[in-house]
């Protein structure tokens, strides 16, 4: 077994990454080489529920959020004015469509001109009506804050994948308390409260935290980031590399038509 650590910490025990490989009989009875990931103690992309328990299902209400008078309105159904793409002076290719946003093919990522920290945020999502693929491949997005740390958007509705991906999983690092997503089609809400990280050089003094409902049922609470989320490229599954104070909210193209709306955030003071 093999245990890498990664990054400079103050004040805080390094995170705990394992990875090792061992051998398993597959579905036809033959020895095959299997790779494990583990951090902090959660299998990584582990579909098997025998190895990383699935959190258990429930059934949400029905009621959406309005944005307070204090909160800066970042899409109410009309335009992208307040949006861009990730290249410079660049416009989006996502497009508005019955008061809600969305990419179309090769859009690519969406960002918001402006930056933030600390946040309160609001975002309704609806994956497609008509299910097409499944695990990883039916109704993919998400959510980024400080344009790096992901809150998985998925149509996690009887759809098997493994926890950490799954709807409102702080991607690769922390699968949601429960599972509480509504049917294919059905708008969705995810509120947020982020606390950013804060970094002395090189060190990161304050870990980021995560608090998330998902349709008004608590699934992350007051979560403490050991490190980044994702899986490769910017996005990868690493320690805290520093970065400034404030970044942009950013919304995946990931190659499925999921739509957005009513999305409002206020900031929060560190």
């Amino acid at each position: 077994m093999l245990v890498i650590a990664r990054g400079a910490f103050a004040d805080f025990d390094t995170p705990v990454i394992k990875e090792w490989t061992q051998i398993e009989k597959n579905d036809k009875g033959k020895d095959v080489t299997v790779h494990y990931m583990s951090i902090d103690g959660i299998l990584v992309h582990e579909e098997d529920p025998a190895k990383q328990p699935q959190p258990p299902v429930v059934t949400p209400g029905a009621d959406n959020a309005q944005p307070p008078s204090d909160a800066i309105v970042l899409f109410d159904g009309t335009d992208l004015s307040q949006w861009t793409s990730l290249v410079p002076d660049k416009p989006t290719k996502w497009i508005v469509q019955d008061g809600a946003m969305m990419p179309v093919k090769g859009s690519g990522m969406i960002r918001t001109k402006q930056e933030f920290g600390s946040c309160q945020l609001h975002v309704e999502f609806a994956c497609p009506a008509e299910v097409s693929g499944e695990g990883q491949g039916r109704g993919n997005s998400g959510v980024f804050l400080m344009g790096q740390y992901e809150v998985q958007v998925l149509d996690s509705y009887e759809n098997k994948t493994y926890p950490d991906g799954q709807a409102a999983a702080l991607y690769g690092r922390k699968p949601p308390l429960v599972n509480a997503c509504r049917k294919p089609g059905e708008w969705q809400t995810y509120d947020i409260v982020f606390h950013r990280p804060r970094f002395e050089g090189d060190k990161v003094v304050k870990r980021a935290t995560f608090t998330v409902f998902h349709n008004g049922v608590l699934v992350q609470d007051h979560v403490e980031l050991s490190g980044g989320t994702g899986w490769k490229g910017p996005h990868s599954i690493t320690n805290y590399a520093p970065h400034g104070d404030k970044g942009p909210i950013e919304l995946q193209d990931h190659g499925n038509p999921v739509k957005f709306r009513n999305i409002w955030i206020r900031e929060l003071k560190d």
